[in-house]
């Protein structure tokens, strides 16, 4: 008996971690050369003592800039920090002259696909991240769904939050560009510390974001095309939009490693098995895995059975979910790519859906450029279906 309550606690402590723990940070610790810095637009260059000059209505400092209007087609950039540190935290959010950018306006509430983030790490010329704004933080199909994982926190009125440490050793540029037509105002704040000493072969975060809509018929959906040298891969968020009925998601994830060829070293059971989930897909948020939205349209749509060749009529499913390997990682020291099937059920079959992914890695630099990113009308078609009905 007294064996089983030690367990339990042990089990408990264990389970009870906080990320920042697991990543051995020792919160007491003062004796640190690291230094706490933040940049916002009340303070753009991080530097001390430099943040809230800018003056308002109500004096010099008093909420002088805590925003800025984003015109269309616009590139800004957020940061450009020339010294060694660790990004440690992100957050952002927006909105219209009169409204919440989470408003069921037509042309504007697929911002979150047509604003994209890039970051390029100590000098390297093309970015090592790429990614629409939505789907970096967390969301596919520019859908704002409040959860919280081990990397990101959402709130229900679009506060994004990404918390993945970020390092760099000379240099971390963060742009943001609007490639919509219309403008928002927008906020955001970046914490940081400088001074940490990291290896020039430390992996920096890299991201890439991959559309298929439709995926080809018997080929698997590839959601980190290959890269090469050393990795550790740390998770994905997925969007799947339905082109058929029934049951989607019995393909399986394949990670090929390391000199792969035809079949990989790791092989999944299926598409929900993949988030920690099973027998479909349940709207459930945890720590590592899990799907934050699982909708199904009240539309009724025809679609062309490419089974029978006969026109039938069908309501679409849309799901956003995600996985992250933090405590159980996965590594390779030549080589790596990624894909994951598209097999319906319940007698298994080939199929096509539209499917999206936001890979999130790291590796060291120089690294080769990612593959090549959606364009703006790739990323953005067929989701007004979704993006108009209000939950």
């Amino acid at each position: 008996m007294r064996k089983c309550q030690l367990f339990f606690l042990v089990f408990i402590g264990i389970s009870s971690l906080t990320y920042s723990q697991i990543n051995e940070v020792k919160l007491y610790d003062l004796n640190t050369n690291l230094k706490s810095r933040s940049i916002s637009f009340e303070n753009p260059t991080g530097e001390p003592g430099e943040g809230g000059k800018a003056p308002s209505g109500i004096g010099i400092g008093r909420k002088g800039a805590p925003r800025k209007l984003i015109k269309a087609n616009e590139e800004v950039i957020l940061c450009n920090i020339k010294q060694s540190g660790t990004i440690r935290h992100i957050w952002m959010t927006g909105e219209f002259i009169d409204f919440f950018w989470t408003e069921k306006i037509e042309g504007r509430n697929k911002l979150l696909r047509s604003t994209v983030i890039r970051v390029y790490w100590d000098g390297q010329e093309y970015p090592s991240i790429e990614c629409p704004l939505g789907d970096f933080m967390g969301l596919a199909h520019s859908k704002i769904t409040s959860y919280q994982s081990a990397i990101h926190s959402i709130g229900e009125l679009g506060a994004l939050n990404i918390w993945l440490h970020m390092p760099f050793t000379s240099n971390a540029k963060i742009t943001l560009t609007n490639e919509s037509d219309v403008e928002f105002y927008f906020y955001y704040q970046i914490d940081y510390t400088i001074n940490d000493k990291h290896n020039n072969d430390v992996g920096r975060l890299h991201v890439s974001f991959q559309r298929q809509n439709p995926t080809t018929l018997k080929e698997d959906f590839v959601l980190l095309p290959k890269r090469k040298g050393k990795g550790r891969f740390i998770g994905v968020v997925l969007g799947i939009r339905t082109l058929y009925p029934d049951w989607w998601g019995e393909g399986e994830i394949k990670f090929y490693l390391d000199g792969d060829n035809e079949f990989p070293t790791i092989c999944g059971t299926g598409s929900e098995d993949y988030v920690g989930l099973s027998y479909g897909i349940q709207e459930t948020t945890f720590l590592n895995h899990g799907c934050n939205l699982n909708f199904k349209s009240d539309s009724i749509v025809s679609y062309r059975d490419y089974k029978t060749n006969e026109l039938k009529e069908m309501n679409r499913d849309y799901v956003s979910m995600y996985r992250w390997h933090i405590a159980d990682p996965i590594y390779w020291k030549q080589e790596c790519r990624i894909t994951i099937q598209q097999i319906g059920c319940c007698d298994y079959y080939e199929r096509k859906d539209d499917w999206s992914a936001a890979a999130f890695w790291y590796e060291p630099i120089p690294s080769e450029p990612l593959s090549e990113f959606p364009s703006l009308e790739e990323r953005i078609k067929d989701l007004d279906e979704l993006l108009t009905i209000i939950r």
